[in-house]
Parts: C-alpha cells; structure tokens; sequence
C-alpha cells in the first residue's frame, strides 16, 4: 500500500528507499542520463499512466461516502437485506454530468448521473441514475448514436445542435426527456440539492420468488434548487467547480446531505392497465404512490479523489438477492455495457479495488488478469469438485419470468411519445416555461436544416400547443405550419 507523502523515507514502488529525489544519474557531469536511473524511469513510467481511460459518459464527478439507514419493513416485497428495518448499511455515491469531458464546467445544461454502491451484506448494489426521471430513448441499440450526435462533432471538436437535433427528429421519444432537460432542472445549482431516479423499472423478489416491478426516487431533503440559463452562466464565469465544492464543503462543515429513498410499486397484472409501457424509460409512473424505505446521510469525502471516485465502477449489472432487473429494453443493455466499460476503463480486476470491493467475501472461480490482488488459493479452480464443498444455493435463484412469442426486432406498441412532456411544461410556472422556451429556442435557432428544426418543433407542438407555438414565435417560425406537421404526427 502507498503510504502518505509526508512519510519519513521516499520509495520506490518495490518499497526500496530513495537516495535523490532531485538529480538524475548521468554519465559523467555533462554526460547524457542513464538507463540504469531506476527511480527516474519508474517516476516517469507512472507519471506516463496516471490516467485511466476516461469515461464516455459520466466522465465528470464527485463522491461521497454515507451511510443508508432501512426504515420501512418491506419484506413482502423482497428479501434484499439492504432493507432491513434499522439496518445501516455502508454507501458510495457518485454524482456526475452525462455528455460533457472530465474537466468540463459543472454548469453546462446536461443530465446529472446519481450512482449509488450500497455495501450490503450479500454483495454491493449498485443503483444507477439520473437527477431526471426518464430518458432519451427506450432501446440500448441507439445509446451509441445518441452520444455521438451529443458529443463535439468528429471534424471540428465542438457540440453541434445541428447534430443532435439531426438525431432527436427522429427519435420522437425523447420529446419528454428533452423538454425536462431545456426546463432549469437541465442545470441543478448543486449535487447535494438535486433528486435521483433510477429512471428505470426493476424487480423487486420476495423469499418466495414472487416479483414486482418498482421505480426509485431519492427525494432530496435539501429540496431541489435550480438555475436559470443566466444565473449558470453568471456562476460559471466565477467558478466552474460549483456542484463539486459545495458537496465537499456541506461535508466538512457537519452539514450532511441527505436524500430519502421512496419505491412505487406495480404488480405484473398491473403492467398492462396503462395507455403506456411501464418499462418504457421515457415514462415516469404517473399517480402510483411512492413508499418511503429509509434515508441516506453522506458524512465523509474521499481521500482521493482518483482512488475512490474515479475508480468507483458502477454497473446496473452489480444486483443483489431480491433486486433483478425488468424486461426495460434499456436497461437490458446497459446491463451488459456498463459492468463491460468498468473492465476495459479499470480493468478485469476493477472490483478488487478498495472503493468497489464488496465488505463480504468473494468465493469465484475467476481468476488471474492484469492487477490481479485477490488472496485465491488451492488447486480447484472448477465446479464442481468432491475435494471443495462449494455449491449452488437454489434460494438465490433468479424469479421465474413467463414468456410467450417469437423472437422479434420492433418497436414497443403503446408509445404514447408526447404526452408526458406536455403534461410536464404545464406543471411549470410561468417563468419556469418561458425558461425552457427561451433555453430550446437558443439551440434550436442554430439548427441549419428547416426540416430537422420544425420535426422537432412539431413534436413540442404535439405535447402542447402553447408550448410548440411559443418556440416556434421565439424562432420566428409560422407557428401554423407547425400545427400543420404536428397533425400528421401519431401520439
């Protein structure tokens, strides 16, 4: 292990001391360095590797560790133990933007990821969110181009709503989504003040095998507070750093933040009593009551911020007994893309690392790998074996899904793609909405083709007419002719 560096002795890495810190060996006093300077290559060597790839996605944040204290018995729900009335269970928690690079300002418009590794006794949960409740799209296999119309352009390095807009005509799903990200909640005036969602519908397994299907929200109990496209690009010229030093700061002044986590619950026969898909992650599950199931308390800032918070690996995929996923079409693949980018970004080992390792024992025939500092031993590497008493345990078996069909590749029927943004502008006061009209129509008068800027103005249209039209007169755009496109659009 590392040590501090305020340590009386300096190393090298194999632990052997230091003799100068300050001169190269050289042949000589004008001769050239030499080869044989073991401390001078390896500095050089690990000063050449101190950056991991970095993230796709997600690539700027800040972490927390915390606490989360059970306090509502659900066990009819599920069997998961993080549940446990009055259990307290370890946390990290990573808070981050979505499209923008690593050192980007954390005042740019952009979703903000809310990623939670629950310690639990049986494993680490990781719950995977967003601040919003819904999403772009419904279906993994466009979560590659929706990025790459989102990030700056291949040939000229910069955003372009040229590009992203291209991509959002033709995806009339993201109108709900795009509406909530163009309002001020595009813009949280900080981590600590803003809600998570896993967005997502999951299961929930009781210790009879017996599912639902469940949404969470973390509730902020700061509140939720927002900017304005002004008072962000006024605060960004100050400090860009805004969302991670406030977090640090509430920390180390004994002001924990908290978030209480809340569950909404449908039964699978409910599934189908929507005029929408439930596990459509565009969605959000309109007049389902929540359930409170304990609150979290973040008490401690990393020691480093590249140990714990940049080498945290989340993934839908890390589930524990009673928490599975549902049939999302999202979901489905982020379960698979996430656990996939953590191994190539950190390594096949990455959750041997501290911050990731789970607080309960490992027991795994995997093995080996670049990093590998597992405490394995023995010859059985297989099962199963007579000579290691290893074996299933059927009461951790997955829950029995009932299907029926052939294998397909089409949409999702009940698509109802507007309806929920316009409900969603109409909750908004009225300098909430001249906010996010003000805030659409300044990307959207960029756009150069008139068909891509009007498909997408139709779409706003279709959720509300007031709403369309207004963005439609900011761009000076007859907002007729958008009623006319809207009409040909199907809900």
């Amino acid at each position: 292990m590392a040590g501090a560096a305020s340590a009386d002795v300096l190393t090298r890495d194999n632990g052997a001391p230091v003799g100068d810190n300050q001169n190269s060996q050289t042949a000589g006093a004008t001769g050239p360095t030499l080869l044989q300077d073991v401390h001078l290559i390896q500095k050089l060597q690990r000063f050449d590797r101190e950056r991991v790839p970095e993230r796709v996605v997600h690539a700027r944040g800040a972490g927390a560790h915390g606490v989360f204290k059970a306090t509502a018995d659900v066990a009819e729900l599920t069997r998961a133990k993080v549940f446990t009335p009055g259990l307290e269970t370890p946390v990290f928690v990573r808070f981050s933007t979505v499209v923008h690079g690593q050192h980007s300002p954390e005042t740019l418009r952009d979703p903000r990821g809310f990623a939670t590794k629950f310690y639990t006794s049986e494993g680490n949960w990781d719950l995977v969110g967003n601040n919003l409740p819904v999403f772009f799209i419904r279906d993994a296999i466009k979560f590659p181009d929706m990025v790459h119309s989102l990030k700056p352009a291949p040939d000229t390095n910069l955003q372009d709503p040229n590009r992203f807009f291209d991509f959002f005509s033709h995806v009339p799903e993201a109108t709900h989504m795009l509406t909530r990200l163009y309002s001020d909640y595009g813009t949280p005036k900080g981590y600590h003040l803003m809600d998570g969602n896993s967005v997502h519908a999951y299961k929930m397994v009781n210790a009879k095998g017996q599912y639902v299907y469940v949404k969470f929200h973390w509730a902020s109990v700061q509140g939720e507070h927002n900017l304005s496209a002004a008072e962000a690009s006024a605060l960004q010229a100050q400090d860009f750093n805004h969302a991670t030093r406030a977090l640090m700061q509430e920390i180390e002044r004994g002001r924990y933040p908290q978030w209480d986590l809340y569950v909404q619950v449908l039964r699978p026969e409910q599934l189908n009593s929507f005029d929408f898909n439930p596990l459509d992650p565009t969605k959000i599950w309109t007049g389902v009551p929540e359930r409170k199931l304990g609150t979290m308390t973040l008490n401690r800032n990393p020691a480093n911020v590249f140990q714990e918070t940049e080498q945290a690996a989340f993934a839908p995929s890390n589930l524990v007994p009673g928490i599975e996923a549902s049939e999302d079409r999202l979901l489905q693949g982020r379960v698979f893309s996430y656990a996939d980018t953590q191994m190539h970004r950190v390594g096949v080992n990455a959750l041997q690392l501290p911050v990731n390792r789970p607080r309960n024992e490992v027991v795994s025939n995997n093995q080996d790998g670049a990093m590998n500092a597992g405490q394995r031993s023995g010859s059985v590497n297989y099962e199963p074996s007579r000579q290691v008493n290893v074996k299933d345990d059927a009461q951790f078996k997955s829950s029995a899904l009932p299907l029926a069909g052939s294998t397909q590749q089409a949409a999702i029927s009940k698509t109802l793609n507007f309806r929920q943004a316009g409900e969603f502008y109409r909750s908004l006061s009225p300098a909430e909405r001249k906010n996010l009209v003000s805030n659409l129509a300044g990307d959207l008068g960029q756009v150069k083709n008139a068909e891509t800027r009007d498909t997408v103005l139709a779409f706003f249209y279709k959720a509300d007419a007031d709403y369309g039209r207004a963005i439609a007169q900011a761009l000076s755009v007859d907002p007729a002719s958008i009623q006319r496109r809207a009409a040909r659009l199907s809900e």
